[in-house]
This record gives C-alpha cells, sequence and structure tokens, in this order.
C-alpha cells in the first residue's frame, strides 16, 4: 500500500508506504547498498569504484512521481490521495565509515551546492510544494544504513512544522512588518544563546529550545532558500555546519545522533513566500546528557507541548566549550 490518508481533526496528511517494512536493515558493512561498487564486487546502488558526493531516487521510497492509485476509496470526510512526489538519497561519501562531521570541509561546501540544485530541480515539478534535504544520524534516531548519508523529500503539500513556522512568520510580519526570523538573529547574534558566528551566518541555541542541544544555523540576511544564498553566504553556512558537527561530536566524547533539517522557502505558487520564508538549518540531538536521552512522552507526543531539561543558555555554553 502507497497512499495519502487525510485527517480531518487536524488538517493533515498521513502517508502510508507499507512496502517500506521490506527495505534493507542495517546491513553488515560487506553488503551495504551505499558503498562504492568494487571491481570483481558485487553491484550496489553506486556503480562506481569511487565517488565524492552522490543522489539517487530511493528504492523504497514513501512519496513517487507515478504512485499507484489509493487501494481505499476517500469520501467527503476521509479524502485518500496518491502517495506523489519524490525520495532521493544523497550520500556524502565513499567512505563507509566516516561521518557528516568526519568529511573533508570542501566536501559540506559540495554538499550545500548539492542540496541548492536538488530543491531547484525537485521544486520545479508540477505537483511538488515543499522540498526538504534533511539527515537522520544514529541507531537511536532509527537509521537502518550506517553509510553516511542523508535523504530529501518533494512533498505535494508544505509539511506541518514548516506550515507553522510559514504561518507564524506570516502573522507576525502583518503585526510588525517585519521578517521574524530575521529580528531573532539580531537578537541572538552576540547574546548569551550564540554558538558560533561567521560574517554571514550564525547558529544558536533557540530560546525556545524543544530538545536541550538544538542549535539552528541562519543566514543573518533574509535569504528565503539556498538558491538564494551567495557564494559567501554558501561558504559561511557549510563552515557553521561543518563545525558544529564535530562540536557535537566532542560535546560528550561520541559521535552524536540527530536529525538535521533544511527549512526553506515553499516551491509552489500559491503565493509569494519570499517575504515570510526565512532559510534555516535545525538540528535536534536526542541526548540531554552523555548517558540519557530526551524521549517524547506523554506532552509532547499527546499533547505537542515540549518539555526540555537543560536550559538553553546552559546548552549554548556547553556547546561553546566544545567548539574547539
Amino acid at each position: 500500500m502507497t497512499e495519502r490518508r487525510y485527517d480531518p481533526t487536524a488538517d493533515e496528511w498521513v502517508t502510508f508506504a507499507t512496502h517500506r517494512q521490506d527495505r534493507m536493515y542495517k546491513p553488515p558493512t560487506d553488503d551495504c547498498p551505499l558503498c562504492p561498487s568494487r571491481p570483481g564486487g558485487r553491484l550496489t546502488e553506486v556503480p562506481r569504484a569511487a565517488y565524492e558526493v552522490v543522489t539517487f531516487d530511493n528504492r523504497f521510497p514513501s512519496l513517487s512521481p507515478q504512485p499507484p492509485a489509493p487501494e481505499v476509496a476517500g469520501t467527503e470526510l476521509y479524502p485518500v490521495a496518491p502517495a506523489f512526489g519524490r525520495c532521493e538519497v544523497v550520500v556524502y561519501s565513499d567512505d563507509h565509515h566516516t561521518t557528516f562531521a568526519d568529511l573533508p570541509a570542501d566536501r559540506v561546501r559540495m554538499l550545500v551546492d548539492v542540496w541548492a540544485d536538488r530543491v531547484a530541480v525537485l521544486g520545479a515539478t508540477p505537483g511538488v510544494s515543499y522540498v526538504m534535504p534533511f539527515e537522520n544520524k544514529g541507531e537511536v534516531i532509527g537509521v537502518t544504513l550506517a553509510h553516511p548519508h542523508g535523504q530529501i523529500y518533494a512533498y505535494p503539500e508544505v509539511p506541518p512544522r514548516p506550515a507553522r513556522e510559514l504561518r507564524a512568520a506570516s502573522a507576525y510580519r502583518d503585526r510588525t512588518g517585519r521578517c521574524v526570523e530575521c529580528d531573532v538573529v539580531a537578537a541572538e547574534a552576540a547574546g548569551p544563546r550564540c554558538v558560533l558566528t561567521a560574517p554571514t551566518a550564525i547558529a544558536f541555541v533557540p530560546f525556545w529550545a524543544r530538545f536541550p542541544y538544538e542549535v539552528h544555523v541562519v543566514p543573518r540576511a533574509h535569504r528565503p532558500d539556498l538558491g538564494a544564498l551567495g557564494e559567501q553566504e554558501r561558504a559561511d553556512l557549510s563552515g557553521l555546519l561543518h563545525r558544529l558537527t564535530r562540536g557535537y561530536d566532542r560535546l560528550f566524547g561520541f559521535s552524536l545522533p540527530y536529525v538535521m533539517a533544511v527549512h526553506g522557502r515553499p516551491t509552489d505558487d500559491e503565493r509569494d513566500w519570499d517575504p515570510v520564508s526565512h532559510l534555516h538549518v535545525e538540528f535536534t540531538p536526542p541526548h540531554r546528557s552523555a548517558t540519557r536521552l530526551k524521549y517524547l512522552a506523554g506532552s509532547e507526543l499527546a499533547g505537542g507541548a515540549f518539555l526540555t531539561d537543560v536550559a538553553p543558555e546552559r546548552a549554548a555554553a556547553a556547546l561553546r566549550g566544545a567548539m574547539g
């Protein structure tokens, strides 16, 4: 089954992709599908003996450009739609044992260009409304392939969290005439929650951090998406991502799991999104200490109300100390 079902009680779509139950689960290193295809060895997803960065369509996509018809009939109360969209894999390196933090700086810079290119290409697809590059890192996040990689999803509508951010930004602009993210950057740039700075971007623990060591990396100037960044801005953004992930690994002395997601401008033509969309990269690590995780439990999952255990100012100070 591959289909989308509408939840009228929350005004949200839920995607069902039951074929993903059969995807490869924690294969041994010598059977990794993301490693290069070595001479004399088996053919992997990458038919090359060596590579730097590779993107390709996910073999077990949640969304596809030619989805099958839904298996159930929709009603006025319960609309059903095909699971339209695209799901791509972005492999960071041909070295199975590296991570994003271990990449050379120029490789991270290349990744920013790859993200920008794929967002532009996928976003130009008719029917696609939002494109989000992201990375799930670590077994506690649910990663099933250890090889360093991320993903890019092209959605038929703006996902709930970016949609809430855009609604809030629209309301703020209507009220003040300004961009809320621009005001946040101005407030955080030299404050106690700032972790790293560059000439055109900053990284900070949000005042409202939902996770103890959550960090946002944001351009100082109002840039609606990756494609709007100039050369220096791309270099600064990639530099902060590189320094931050390395600092994360020093924070508790191990390779820190996280979810990293790039939030940018919707790609549909429903409205002029540029005034209310301000590009930012969100990192949400699940650890609240070296030995304890921040679980999403009753208040978070049932109520949507986050409770955190570490003050953002204290988290930022710890992260600054880990940046080296």
